[in-house]
């Protein structure tokens, strides 16, 4: 991913427009920010409440730098006719607005899609709400949170005699971003090719489905899904597992070829074990078996030795890092995959207006 700083940035040139808060909306900026566009945020005068939210380090939210990474920020009081008037002058410029408002803050604001399209006609609007702007839910507040348990993930994690599971990180919200990103893209693509501005609905629980899609699609109302830890009931061995050392990885080598050049390892290759193992079809139906065997072989040995003998016979797997580890994973420094995390720092309040209203106003 760029960081928007390489002159040949593939946005380069783009302008986005940001009155958004929290965490799903303002990362669909940030993306755009990270491929080269010019993102502007506006904030109210006060600044925005992510500022102040989550692990504050050295006076500076961590959650607030990640998502404020590659913005500039202007300060407005868009109740006030004359910051509502600079705000259309910067719609007027804008190629892209992304946006978290409510249906009424939207209409006082006037930022309703029709009389931003009069200032903007080539305005691409990247609206974000966890439901979507119609439907019988449009109006229920929402997070990304609640899109995971409105959109079944939450249901299928977990273990199989215990609750159903939120993830530990902001899954919800980050899929919504990526999906907005694809949303506006799209729109401004739309636009190239001789098209105008368009709305975009970026809802934060159709994201959600988008992973369940194969589960959706196989539904089968006689025998529907259910939690199963770190398993799932098309593939076997699939899992995570305790290694002598006290770590866990995960293993996910569930192709007929796979499973051919795990029981060697294991020291199951008889004839009985090829019976019950190496078809797929045949496999699901002793997949306890199979895992018991990977679980019992693992716990023998340590990370090291079960990495290397695993990676040797190509079935796919990889240690269970925890933050520490990734820091220090020569794979992820070589490549500085966790460079714009370190690195991401939001603008100060209002600290940009004069060169934003010069750049983007003349």
């Amino acid at each position: 991913m760029s960081t928007g700083a390489e002159p040949d940035a593939p946005l380069r040139g783009l302008r986005v427009l940001e009155l958004a808060t929290l965490y799903a909306a303002p990362q669909i900026g940030a993306m755009l920010g990270d491929l080269g566009a010019d993102v502007v945020k506006v904030e109210p005068p006060a600044g925005d409440p992510m500022r102040r939210m989550g692990v504050v380090r050295d006076g500076v939210s961590r959650n607030w730098s990640w998502v404020a990474r590659h913005k500039r920020s202007i300060a407005l009081d868009l109740d006030a006719a004359s910051d509502r008037a600079t705000f259309s002058g910067l719609i007027e410029r804008a190629d892209v607005l992304v946006e978290n408002l409510t249906a009424a803050v939207r209409a006082r604001w006037g930022c309703r899609f029709d009389e931003l399209h009069v200032l903007n006609p080539s305005l691409v609007v990247a609206s974000v709400s966890c439901y979507g702007l119609t439907g019988p839910y449009a109006d229920r507040p929402g997070a990304g949170t609640l899109a995971e348990a409105f959109g079944g993930l939450a249901d299928l994690t977990g273990e199989p005699d215990g609750p159903p599971m939120l993830a530990s990180a902001p899954l919800g919200d980050t899929l919504t971003a990526f999906s907005g990103v694809i949303g506006a893209l799209a729109g401004c693509w739309s636009r190239e090719r001789g098209g105008a501005g368009r709305l975009v609905d970026v809802t934060m629980y159709e994201p959600v489905l988008a992973i369940l899609g194969g589960t959706i699609a196989g539904y089968d109302p006689a025998d529907p899904p259910r939690r199963s830890g770190s398993r799932v009931r098309g593939g076997a061995p699939r899992n995570v597992y305790r290694t002598r050392d006290a770590r866990y990885v995960a293993v996910s080598g569930t192709t007929d070829p796979q499973v051919a050049r795990l029981l060697p390892l294991l020291g199951c290759d008889g004839p009985a074990d090829r019976a019950r193992f190496s078809a797929g079809a045949d496999r699901l139906g002793h997949a306890d078996a199979l895992d018991r065997l990977v679980a019992s072989w693992i716990a023998e040995r340590d990370l090291d030795s079960v990495l290397t003998a695993f990676l040797g016979a190509r079935i796919p797997i990889a240690p269970v890092n925890d933050v520490g580890a990734l820091l220090e994973d020569e794979h992820v420094v070589a490549r500085a995959s966790l460079a714009p995390m370190m690195e991401a720092h939001g603008p100060m309040l209002d600290g940009d207006r004069a060169a934003v209203l010069s750049d983007w106003l003349g």
